[in-house]
């Protein structure tokens, strides 16, 4: 059974943006599940086997839209017409490796797009709630042992990490400034939020310098998996997981909308804390071949070495928790991988969605 939020979604009008990305395409194919009427706003899928383009989702949606979120005009138009209830803001760069390349476009994207966004949901008084997506790499990533908790000071090394971060401030004022908890009902009707996730795996995603689509493409083409980065530790969880998160959330902040409006991790268990070696060992296991091979290089572009997150205050307040443990998710990302070829990917994505929630 896919609903797990008792038809709350039901009839209710969701915006999307990002939805042709990897976890847009997950959100928008589970809200549609959930009877929601969704629009989805986002440029042109990364590739054809996107998940977004080989589960057909676009066709499914009421609206599929193509716009850049750094056009505010026009996403303030988009929002007058369709007068969405509830906005999951997804779109972004989400890159590191190719923020050091263009690290204007990823701070116009990342942060004047989120902008955009935050504008636009305030210059339209049907939106009743917002989740703002934002990265797990947005904290002043000391590289410490423990994972970082919402509070935590905000900030990023590399231009992908601190235009998270610069987002994240940007959010924390416009809830401030104008949708500020404090003033719900005299001078607004609006919760707005922010979530930080982990590291995401899952089928369908084909983006570039990222560990699973890397596997993938080397074990289809017979090639060995070329690791950038084996001992880097990061927080892995499969992308259904976050998105329970982020459904959960925007359904409590729709019924107590001074409650849970602020920042929010959802990462998994500590036992998915894996270095990439061991991510793409798994991954070769699940397939039953492949060979790594290490092309770490000393002089390449910084990218962290260890990055974690604190969910104890989703646990605690929300109630909700991490389903997969690490086998599980690496077990159920190459399930999609092996079976999207020859299958109805849409279908596809739905057993997995209800695998997932029998977990």
């Amino acid at each position: 059974m896919i609903d797990i939020f008792n038809k709350f979604y039901k009839g209710k009008r969701v915006l999307v943006t990002g939805h042709t990305g990897f976890k847009g395409s997950w959100l928008s194919i589970w809200l549609n599940e959930l009877g929601a009427e969704v629009t989805g706003i986002a440029l042109n899928p990364f590739s054809d086997r996107d998940n977004y383009v080989l589960s057909g989702i676009g066709k499914k949606i009421k609206a599929d839209i193509r716009a850049d979120i750094r056009d505010g005009a026009l996403m303030k138009q988009i929002f007058v017409e369709y007068q969405p209830e509830i906005v999951f803001h997804l779109a972004a760069q989400p890159l590191v490796r190719l923020s050091y390349e263009i690290p204007v476009e990823t701070y116009e994207t990342n942060v004047m797009g989120a902008i955009n966004i935050m504008e636009a949901i305030r210059a339209t008084k049907s939106v009743k709630v917002g989740v703002m997506i934002t990265t797990d790499k947005c904290y002043d990533n000391k590289e410490k042992l423990t994972g970082y908790k919402e509070e935590d000071p905000l900030g990023g090394y590399d231009p992908y990490s601190s235009s998270k971060g610069a987002c994240e401030l940007a959010i924390q004022s416009w809830r401030n400034s104008y949708f500020n908890p404090t003033d719900y009902s005299n001078k607004h009707n609006m919760s707005l939020s922010s979530v930080r996730a982990g590291n995401v795996i899952g089928g369908g995603d084909w983006a570039l310098d990222r560990i699973i689509p890397d596997c993938i493409r080397a074990l289809e083409a017979g090639k060995p998996i070329e690791i950038r980065s084996p001992k880097a530790v990061r927080p892995w969880e499969h992308v259904l997981e976050p998105l329970s998160g982020y459904l959960l959330l925007a359904k409590k902040m729709w019924e107590k909308p001074k409650e849970y409006c602020e920042g929010w991790n959802f990462g998994p268990e500590m036992d998915a804390v894996l270095n990439v070696w061991d991510i793409a060992t798994a991954m070769i296991e699940s397939f039953g071949y492949g060979d790594l091979k290490d092309v770490s290089n000393p002089n390449a572009l910084h990218e962290a070495a260890i990055l974690m997150l604190d969910i104890t205050k989703a646990k605690n307040r929300l109630g909700w928790r991490p389903r997969l443990d690490a086998k599980q998710t690496i077990a159920l990302t190459a399930d999609w991988y092996k079976r999207y070829k020859n299958e109805d990917v849409y279908n596809l994505c739905i057993e997995e969605i209800e695998c997932f929630l029998r977990k």
